[in-house]
């Protein structure tokens, strides 16, 4: 019986924790690069509003690789040595590899890895518990640049042992970088146990890669983490030369929604460097843009449509923002362009759904303007983009948004509205009243990136904030919400009414918050045990923690 409730206890634990980007755990799976550079520099940029220095740990291969400690205007960075993020041969794909960072911190952070070379670069930031799941889409860019150093990459990562990954949905036409083709091998299955990662990939060179692998299914028997697109490609269209880094983590399919605003980046419209590509995960989904009665395109599971950065609409002073709305839950990446060249400066961000809860405020953006933990690019040209729902407050670092800045209207909905800030520095903490995403979008030479901060979670969830079991045990949920009301096995507690709780019983919990203007929403049911008095065995559970648990 002890076991079965154990194994019940892991069970709950695995689909409980809050998944937000502001986490306590992220995963940064590994991406394959055809040009084989050695002048790249990764880093871990990793920020807190915790005014409590605390310490992250951060594992390659379940063994512990360094430990920073960050705290609110703190914040901290860590180097990872390249062949630990990055494959650079044929050999390298395809197979199980210990290849792959994971983090752990004791209270929730940020963390983006960025990835910078003179010409090249890209900004990823972790979705924290969002980012894992057991259902996915693989989304790349449509390579326009046909050469062996451009390629479509998706990767995974495996959070618990023994975890059984099939692959499946792509075009014939595709040909992986082992010689293998859709054709011929029309599913691919493998098993990964936790910190393995695995990573499919095709060469530019061949035609059929330029878009057949997108919209892949990605479906898992345990939880695993997804980074996908082009360590080197070219979506522009025209006579924009060279590549850039075009990747980005995904979100499972639960996920998602069906309605997005996004935010242009840097690139002049007509360069088709900026736009969205949205893949359908049910058949007949209608895509509108703007508010538009007529769709302007209907896919079906696994397709993806891309919309030219000609649908963006200036509202102002050359802000350019567009509204998406779908029939069905879609993934949405916009595409972004870096600067205003002759070159490819090109990223992506997965867009988080509207949802009147995501975060009220994003505290803190480490170093903003950095790519390595010294370095600001020579010539960075630097935007800040806010959303949030109209009529809102929003400060930068308890100042203001800059005149001029914004706010602006969105065509097609008047419940959000947009800003954007030039040439941010240093950390930077955006605090609105009402719902709120931020990202960055930045170019510097012949390279263009974008990161995105968000809580991609409209559903809130109790984890742990300290201990494991009663006596000991803290439950939290995210500080955002205005009211909160605590309940033990379907009984309102009395007085209960913050967001952190410390539970005497064993039992179920659940908590039931609400935020002015969207409906009331409770969590999913979490249970808590004693504290074992005889103990025989500890056992390991997600996170790195261990139970101490009596047979």
């Amino acid at each position: 019986m002890k076991k079965q409730l154990f194994i019940l206890l892991l069970m709950i634990l695995s689909v409980s924790n809050l998944w937000a980007q502001r986490d306590t755990e992220h995963w940064f799976a590994p991406m394959r690069d055809r040009a084989s550079s050695t002048t790249s520099q990764q880093t871990l940029f990793l920020s807190t509003d915790s005014v409590t220095p605390f310490a992250v740990n951060i594992y390659n291969n379940n063994a512990v690789i360094g430990t920073v400690t960050i705290s609110k205007g703190s914040p901290g960075t860590f180097v990872v040595t390249r062949n630990l993020i990055i494959a650079t041969t044929d050999a390298e794909c395809n197979v199980a590899s210990s290849k792959g960072i994971y983090l752990l911190g004791e209270k929730p952070f940020y963390a983006s890895l960025r990835i910078y070379y003179s010409a090249h670069g890209e900004f990823i930031a972790s979705k924290g518990k969002a980012g894992i799941g057991m259902a996915f889409h693989a989304v790349v860019t449509p390579n326009n640049y046909v050469t062996t150093i451009t390629n479509f990459v998706t990767s995974i990562m495996a959070t618990v042992d023994n975890t059984t990954v099939t692959v499946n949905g792509y075009q014939p036409a595709v040909q992986f970088s082992n010689g293998t083709t859709g054709a011929t091998n029309p599913s691919i299955t493998f098993t990964l146990n936790k910190g393995q990662s695995y990573i499919i990939e095709g060469p530019g060179n061949v035609a059929g890669n330029a878009s057949a692998f997108s919209g892949a299914k990605i479906v898992s028997d345990k939880a695993i983490a997804v980074t996908n697109g082009n360590m080197n490609g070219n979506y522009a269209l025209g006579s924009f030369g060279g590549s850039d880094i075009i990747m980005d983590q995904s979100v499972p399919i639960e996920r998602l929604g069906k309605t997005f605003v996004i935010i242009k980046g840097n690139a002049n419209i007509g360069t088709n460097m900026e736009g969205a590509l949205v893949t359908a995960t049910e058949d007949q989904t209608d895509i509108f843009v703007n508010g538009s009665p007529t769709a302007i395109a209907t896919i079906n599971t696994g397709q993806t449509y891309r919309i030219m950065d000609t649908n963006y609409i200036n509202q102002g002073t050359n802000h350019y923002n567009m509204y998406i709305s779908t029939t069905k839950n879609v993934y949405v990446y916009q595409l972004v362009g870096g600067d205003d060249t002759d070159n490819a400066t090109e990223g992506f961000n997965y867009i988080p759904p509207l949802s009147c809860y995501l975060p009220r405020k994003i505290d803190e953006i480490g170093m903003i303007e950095k790519m390595t933990p010294t370095l600001t690019p020579a010539g960075l040209n630097l935007k800040l983009n806010i959303l949030t729902e109209a009529g809102a407050t929003v400060t930068i670092n308890g100042n203001p948004v800059p005149a001029g800045s914004g706010p602006y209207n969105v065509t097609g909905t008047t419940n959000w509205v947009t800003y954007s800030v030039p040439n941010p520095v240093g950390n930077i903490a955006v605090v609105s009243n009402k719902a709120l995403t931020a990202g960055v979008t930045g170019g510097y030479s012949t390279a263009g990136y974008g990161g995105y901060f968000a809580g991609f979670s409209s559903v809130p969830a109790i984890v742990k904030q300290s201990g494991e079991c009663i006596p000991g045990l803290v439950l939290a949920v995210d500080d955002i919400y205005e009211t909160y009301q605590w309940f033990f096995n379907g009984a309102p507690i009395s007085g209960a009414n913050t967001h952190q709780y410390t539970p005497t019983l064993p039992g179920v919990y659940t908590i039931t918050v609400s935020i002015t203007g969207c409906n009331p929403v409770t969590t999913p049911p979490y249970s808590v045990y004693p504290c074992p008095t005889n103990t025989t065995q500890n056992v390991n559970v997600c996170g790195g923690k261990t139970f101490t648990v009596a047979f």
